[in-house]
């Protein structure tokens, strides 16, 4: 791996946790995500399964995690199985981790090979009443493939159809909101290479360059500075590309006079920072697009005071709608009266802001957690308002990072400049 592995005692304590809300005689068991095919023999790149590295720190394939607290045997408390190398595959695919690599990584003593696991599995069945087992459970998915998880699920529910069988993700979701200092580290070091990667774009940027010469500006900076890569595939939209919310294509040219909207950030350690900026083309605002960006850094400033412990994020959302309606009818693209007579339930700041402002952080970019329940410091949240005006082939976005806490809010992206004199300085060439 790239980046410098987190202490072990993180999964250590993340363990504990997880053991402090599940009953008696209960066995958690965990898999590593699928290799994903491709054509011929090819496979896209291996992403490990969220759960199981937050409660292992193992970024390996073929990657299995029980837990049994309650376990008679000492031994049969804590099992991780990893895959068993040897020389081909040292030569074809090269370093796995060896059971002591494996162990010091993830604070578990026993380490087995992957052949292990019918044995050990069977002795854990035999004495468990409750069986925890893991889905992708998040508002935001559709899953249309069968998961490794969802088959070791429906074979569980095959041999042994008298447990217990009970949902890992609603205390998975609980656990990871709240972020660890060592977790805020990793979190922390992808906003430093991201915060390089925008700097950097701020003196290339110009026209007649095009939107994938961007990316791939961002790629070197930082996949130089360990890096995994991209968050997330970049949204790099200029002049009417920016209306488009997900625009991945990255392949026009960015002209004099058009805005650039740049959703771009890094992810290190399998943690992810997410960064919106805008910015000039040429490096210097119009009259009308410093308007639109100065209304919406202002709903940006006001979200970043609203967060705070206690508040709900569904009714934060409302709130923010009337900030953009307020600011939208200041640009002159709504009408007050219109605004009266609206239907609550299609309001029409959404014809320019038609997306949320606010989602959780962390191991994954839409990270787990609730918008039903009420925030907590510890949390972190992006904060992203943005106004599209379609007609007028603009569309503007701002992000940061925020980290929640007790008596005032971090954010984490202060650094990174975001002022519309700012941003012209460094453009300056």
């Amino acid at each position: 791996m790239r980046y410098q592995p987190l202490p072990s005692e993180l999964y250590v304590t993340n363990r504990q946790r997880l053991y402090a809300l599940l009953p008696p005689r209960s066995v958690v068991i965990l898999h590593s995500n699928d290799v994903l095919p491709t054509n011929a023999d090819g496979s896209l790149g291996f992403v490990q399964n969220s759960d199981l590295f937050y409660l292992s720190g193992i970024d390996q394939e073929e990657t299995i995690l029980v837990l049994f607290p309650d376990a008679g045997d000492p031994k049969q408390r804590e099992m991780l199985f990893v895959r068993e190398t040897n020389e081909t595959i040292a030569v074809w695919e090269g370093e796995k981790l060896s059971k002591e690599t494996a162990s010091a990584h993830s604070g578990i003593s026993r380490i087995h090979w992957l052949q292990d696991f019918e044995t050990q599995f069977r002795a854990v069945m035999c004495q468990a009443d409750q069986v925890f087992l893991n889905s992708n459970e998040h508002q935001r998915a559709t899953i249309p493939t069968e998961t490794r998880e969802h088959r070791f699920t429906l074979r569980c529910q095959s041999e042994y159809p008298l447990h217990d069988y009970r949902r890992l993700a609603p205390l998975m979701h609980d656990l990871r909101c709240i972020k660890q200092p060592a977790e805020l580290a990793s979190l922390n070091e992808a906003i430093r290479i991201t915060s390089d990667g925008f700097i950097r774009l701020l003196k290339f940027v110009k026209p007649g360059v095009h939107e994938f010469e961007i990316e791939a500006e961002l790629a070197h900076e930082f996949t130089r500075q360990r890096a995994r890569g991209f968050a997330y595939t970049p949204i790099i939209g200029s002049g009417a590309n920016a209306c488009v919310l997900h625009y991945i294509t990255n392949h026009c040219e960015c002209k004099d006079g058009e805005m650039l909207l740049l959703d771009i950030a890094a992810n290190y350690g399998n943690y992810n920072a997410d960064l919106t900026r805008t910015i000039p083309v040429n490096g210097k605002f119009t009259p009308r697009q410093r308007q639109v960006y100065e209304a919406v850094l202002r709903v940006f400033k006001k979200c970043c005071e609203m967060l705070r412990p206690g508040v709900i994020i569904r009714e934060y959302q409302e709130q923010v709608g009337l900030l953009m309606t307020e600011e939208l009818i200041g640009l002159g693209l709504l009408n007050r009266e219109d605004v009266e007579k609206q239907d609550p339930e299609k309001p029409l700041y959404k014809k320019y802001f038609p997306h949320g402002t606010s989602h959780h952080l962390g191991i994954d970019v839409h990270d787990v957690g609730h918008t039903w329940k009420p925030i907590q410091p510890g949390m972190v949240f992006t904060v992203e308002p943005g106004i599209y005006i379609r007609e007028e082939g603009m569309g503007i976005r701002l992000e940061n990072d925020i980290l929640i806490g007790e008596h005032g809010n971090t954010d984490l992206m202060a650094h990174i400049p975001i002022e519309v004199d700012e941003i012209e300085a460094l453009m300056l060439r």
